[in-house]
């Protein structure tokens, strides 16, 4: 016989409501008749009713799982190992890919819908973009210079009462940076945009005062790509308003300590003091955070009719930054570097 339909609590539920109307007087028959069920299974629930817990429900169990605990372990143990490990060409797990490895290790077939509900409830994953992460990092060389050589970085700052600049730049594309949105099933968003290369540059840097520490954002957008010359223009612009010595911080770009003319700059003017930060680790730049910020958040999937409206966009995200020093204080605090001396 079938099980009827209906949760265990809902079946329940029926249960009593059929038994309690045959002890208020209702007729069996009558009970059958309007719950929707033969007159031998009030009867049933009748005699049931007289036990403890007779009516009580009884979830289903389900169908029994296909893998036990220890394989689910075993599994998630098999899918951190990555892809590549398994004989793959890349580090990319699908659920045909996982329907294949679970054949393969356990015997056990599934489907690869299936797999997608299995990986979110039972091993708690989930669909992610990953995150690209250069070769050349030297994860100890990080360490030390986080922990060693940015401390007597910042010591010397104080000492010559300079501020600590952090600087870098980025691009923006009139073709937006496109990441995911809430859309009714089955129905994909489309942006409507214009599919040319048109794009704004920019330079900016993170300020730290040298007796307060307070936090500044500076800025500047071009139509072209950042060139030395601009880069020099720009810390002539920060020597100006800051009106203090500097220690900028930055990468190895070839517009910075490699250019002849920026070098030239640093040579005439000694109360700037540049230090590399050439270590492929943009996470330890907070000014990298200003453009993951903007640019992959709160102008992702931003269609701008041209450069002039994008820019507009920009220079509001900017200047709101200027105006919200705390965000500013979360981007140098996910950057772990230590600024108390």
């Amino acid at each position: 016989m079938s099980r009827p339909f209906g949760s265990a609590a809902e079946l329940e539920r029926r249960r009593r409501q059929a038994v309690e109307a045959v002890a208020q007087g209702e007729s069996p028959d009558v009970v059958a008749r309007v719950v929707g069920v033969n007159r031998c299974s009030v009867f049933r629930w009748l005699n049931l009713a007289r036990q403890p817990d007779g009516l009580v429900a009884k979830p289903h169990p389900g169908p029994a799982p296909r893998l036990s605990p220890e394989q689910h372990r075993r599994l998630e143990a098999l899918l951190l190992e990555g892809p590549q490990v398994h004989g793959w060409p890349n580090q990319l797990w699908t659920c045909s890919r996982v329907v294949q490895l679970i054949l393969r290790r356990f015997g056990v077939s599934f489907h690869h819908d299936h797999v997608g509900r299995f990986l979110r409830t039972r091993l708690n994953w989930s669909p992610q973009k990953p995150r690209r992460q250069a070769r050349e990092r030297d994860e100890t060389k990080i360490e030390f210079w986080q922990k060693v050589r940015f401390p007597n970085i910042a010591d010397a700052a104080r000492k010559r009462h300079a501020h600590l600049v952090f600087l870098d730049e980025s691009g923006f594309m009139l073709t937006p940076t496109v990441r995911r949105t809430w859309a009714p099933r089955g129905s994909k968003p489309v942006l409507d945009c214009w599919d040319r290369r048109d794009r704004l540059s920019a330079i900016s840097a993170i300020t730290v005062s040298p007796k307060a520490a307070r936090l500044n954002l500076y800025f500047n957008l071009l139509s072209h790509n950042v060139n030395a010359e601009e880069v020099v223009d720009f810390l002539r612009q920060l020597k100006m308003q800051l009106a203090a010595p500097l220690t900028v911080l930055w990468d190895g770009s070839s517009v910075h300590s490699k250019a002849k003319l920026v070098n030239a700059f640093l040579a005439a003017n000694p109360e700037i003091v540049a230090e590399d930060l050439s270590l492929y680790a943009l996470e330890i730049n907070p000014d990298e955070l200003v453009w993951g910020w903007s640019k992959y958040g709160r102008l992702a999937n931003l269609a701008a009719k041209d450069t002039d409206q994008l820019a507009e966009y920009i220079i509001d995200d900017l200047t709101y930054l200027q105006e919200n020093p705390h965000l500013l204080a979360s981007f140098l605090n996910k950057t772990k570097l230590p600024l108390a001396g």
